[in-house]
């Protein structure tokens, strides 16, 4: 039988390196009281994270509000620049933390044999294409009819096509006029089956990028409520940066075409995001006296969700927001100022969310 790992008497040559690790790594509950503190932490990420969550349904649902173009195109692509950092930065790089090669769950058991964080971030991203694919083709097949009926109300340039509804368009072309203004007329139920098309076509993949980042967020607001002297320093971060996540998600949100009858789900998605934090924050509080958040289960359990959501932001960074709106977009603008700028705003947020990792 081994000898007990002794910390205070370690041989080098002999020592088994799991065991220095595990107990390098071991970590105990670092409650040090500024409960005043913490409750407010709940209200002002309860606030910040809500309010910038609903600003781009807002500007695109609430026209009399007249938000500046701009000032739309900065959030929903600043936003869609933080889901990558987050991604990268916020998920990726703490799972291999927490079960990678170099950590003790990662140098324990099955751990050990693999390095797991890169696979599983990988096997989430194929599952949400293979999702995001079979969603495709049922909404394809279920509205084939919808090609044929707005087919000419297409060419006239009056509505969006299929891959069309997958983006807000950058470049609203001028509303027809005529016997093309009869004939969109005579097709209103063509556009609407194509509107219920873009949204069956592109919620599941929202739904699943909320659930990877509500993920995110249940471990941050623990970690939050029971975190020991790093608090002061995590407060005002973890406030930016579920800020900054809830422009992204909200971005995405404010180009899906939700149908009339279900017009109260955005607001009730961004709220959901929105509570999720400081429920968290809430619970972390309630156990702030137990909770051990670099105990082995609880590093096994953060590793393995951190990974998996690394790879639905990755998928939804890269193909729903990215490649759809710049690569595969037919509206896609042609001013260079704004095109510009809607770079500008992608490459700020993914530089901002990726310097908010230096704390959080």
């Amino acid at each position: 039988m081994a000898d007990e790992f002794n910390p205070q008497s370690v041989d080098l040559d002999t020592a088994d390196p799991k065991d220095i690790i595990c107990y390098l790594n071991a970590g105990e509950n670092e409650y040090n009281g500024h409960l005043g503190l913490r409750v407010s932490a709940l209200f002002v990420v309860l606030v910040t994270s809500t309010l910038t969550t609903f600003f781009p349904v807002l500007a695109t649902r609430v026209r009399r509000l007249r938000i500046p173009l701009y000032v739309y195109l900065f959030a929903r692509y600043f936003g869609a620049g933080v889901i990558i950092a987050t991604a990268f930065i916020h998920l990726l790089e703490p799972a291999y933390e927490e079960i990678g090669p170099n950590s003790c769950v990662g140098m324990t058991g099955g751990w050990a044999e693999y390095t797991w964080p890169p696979a599983i971030a990988m096997a989430s991203a194929m599952i949400i294409f293979l999702l995001d694919f079979l969603a495709e083709y049922y909404v394809d097949k279920k509205y084939r009819m919808a090609h044929v009926q707005v087919e000419g109300t297409i060419t006239t340039g009056g509505h969006h096509d299929h891959q069309g509804l997958h983006s807000a368009d950058q470049d609203r072309a001028a509303p027809p006029n005529g016997k093309a203004a009869e004939r969109e007329l005579k097709n209103i139920e063509g556009d609407n089956q194509q509107a219920a098309m873009g949204f069956q076509s592109q919620i599941a993949a929202f739904l699943i990028l909320e659930f990877g980042v509500l993920f995110h967020s249940v471990i941050i607001g623990l970690n939050l409520g029971v975190v020991g002297d790093e608090f002061k320093t995590l407060y005002p971060v973890i406030v930016f940066h579920q800020a900054f996540e809830g422009l992204g998600i909200g971005a995405r949100l404010s180009v899906i075409p939700f149908p009339k009858h279900l017009r109260w789900m955005p607001w009730a998605l961004c709220l959901a995001y929105g509570l999720t934090t400081p429920l968290a924050i809430a619970i972390g509080l309630g156990v702030r006296t137990t909770y051990n958040s670099g105990s082995f289960t609880a590093n096994v359990v953060s590793g393995v969700l951190d990974a998996t959501s690394a790879g639905i932001l990755l998928y939804t960074g890269f193909v729903e927001m990215l490649a759809r709106d710049f690569l595969f977009n037919p509206y896609r603008t042609q001013d260079k100022k704004r095109l510009t700028f809607m770079l500008v705003s992608l490459y700020l947020g993914c530089a901002i969310m990726a310097l908010l990792g230096k704390w959080a």
